[in-house]
């Protein structure tokens, strides 16, 4: 993937998720902005906040959650930025790492 379809693929990525993250933060207690380029999940019981980033020299989505760093490649098959060793889509991993922040179930 060159870095003009990364930028392409990410943009997308990162507004469908902040999209969908608006939606649910309607029904559960965190708040989403998508800034700059980058999607912030901030919450207030516990406090903490997630980022969501493009890294466009690796050519990965990476997310900070629950002190750990996510790195999601591109899965052409799926059309879909996707974590490695889980198999976990961006859109599955995030309403998994809000879910055990929130203590309660989230869908995205």
């Amino acid at each position: 993937m060159d870095e003009n379809l990364f930028r392409v693929e990410s943009d997308a990525a990162l507004d469908d998720l902040f999209r969908t993250l608006a939606r649910a933060s309607d029904e559960h207690d965190f708040e989403a902005d998508l800034n700059g380029g980058a999607l912030t999940v901030e919450f207030e019981e516990p406090p903490a906040k997630f980022v969501v980033s493009p890294n466009a020299p690796v050519r990965q989505i990476w997310v900070s959650a629950l002190t750990t760093s996510f790195k999601l490649e591109w899965e052409s098959a799926r059309n879909a930025f996707v974590l490695p060793a889980s198999g976990q889509t961006l859109r599955q991993l995030m309403a998994s790492v809000i879910s055990r922040q929130l203590g309660e179930p989230v869908e995205l």
